[in-house]
């Protein structure tokens, strides 16, 4: 029963705070401190701040840790899914209605409109990071690492992810 309840808690607010994780911390709030007494309003203040310390969305983290005290590890993973899941269950549904009109005229221009946009927004963020990298550690250090990059990835083939690794770890040692 424990687990139908931390589902309940993440879910119903992840259906209804619209806006994100810091819109539905509120109903979080009211799920865990009123409805089934898992914390008081301190010890849930606490892990709030807790949550905004750390990196990625608050409302995972927070379904994750109450899960974990109230449910274990099952408990952990029942809370994170029941926050993803909204999301999840509407991009499923809706992938599914893009592929059933696929061959629909509209949708094919419809991405045909999207592709130059989003690699618009793409070009714009990379001159973004390029120069705020240039301002932040110099031209130097930003055309070094860029062509470096440019050279693992396209011509020796080398995955981004091992990439984006040693970048992190030549910035520590060198840029630090």
């Amino acid at each position: 029963m424990i687990y139908f309840q931390i589902f309940l808690a993440f879910f119903i607010p992840g259906i209804l705070g619209y806006g994100g994780g810091p819109a539905s911390i509120p109903l979080i709030e009211n799920e865990v401190v009123d409805r089934y007494e898992w914390m008081s309003v301190k010890e849930f203040s606490e892990v709030l701040a807790m949550g905004n310390a750390l990196p990625g969305p608050i409302a995972t983290k927070m379904a994750g840790y109450i899960g974990y005290v109230e449910g274990g590890v099952l408990g952990a993973a029942v809370g994170i899914f029941a926050t993803v899941a909204p999301s999840l269950i509407l991009m499923i549904g809706l992938l599914g209605l893009l592929m059933k009109f696929k061959d629909s005229s509209r949708v094919k221009r419809l991405t045909i409109v999207v592709r130059p946009v989003i690699a618009v927004l793409l070009g714009i963020m990379t001159y973004d990071f390029f120069f705020s990298s240039y301002g932040g550690v110099g031209m130097m250090q930003t055309i070094l690492i860029g062509g470096i990059s440019f050279v693992l990835m396209e011509k020796m083939k080398v995955h981004p992810a091992y990439v984006i690794a040693g970048a992190l770890v030549y910035g520590a040692l060198v840029l630090a």
